[in-house]
């Protein structure tokens, strides 16, 4: 897979509520982005075999969107914060973390701790 081929902006948008959705299935291999459309921004970078388990229980990524949220808020600032799935993720979990990686480093994701060197760690 071709991390320079996969523009996280040109793929369907969902809500950010997606994962309360009611689902018959765990879902299936992908790389997901948490992306602010209004900021053409790429926020978080993930992985997961399991797409409509993956957000249900806990992560650290909800907080940092709901206090990023909050701050635009406040500020009066746009945001259109959406998920975007890539669904032709390998199914092997070491290519498709080799690929979550690459895209990390590629798009420079403030909320994934790879990069939170070169912006700090979010509302920490």
């Amino acid at each position: 897979c071709d991390p320079d081929a996969i523009d996280p902006f040109v793929l369907h948008l969902h809500p950010m509520s997606f994962y309360r959705l009611p689902v018959d299935s765990p879902g299936q291999a992908c790389i997901y982005f948490v992306l602010d459309c209004a900021a053409q921004l790429v926020l978080y970078i993930g992985e997961t075999c399991q797409s409509n388990r993956r957000w249900k229980g806990t992560h650290d990524c909800k907080r940092y969107i709901e206090l990023y949220r909050d701050l635009h808020y406040r500020y009066q600032l746009d945001t259109a914060v959406n998920m975007a799935f890539w669904w032709d993720a390998p199914t092997q979990t070491r290519p498709r973390q080799q690929l979550e990686s690459a895209l990390i480093a590629k798009w420079r994701s403030p909320f994934n701790k790879e990069n939170w060197e070169l912006w700090g760690r979010p509302f920490g």
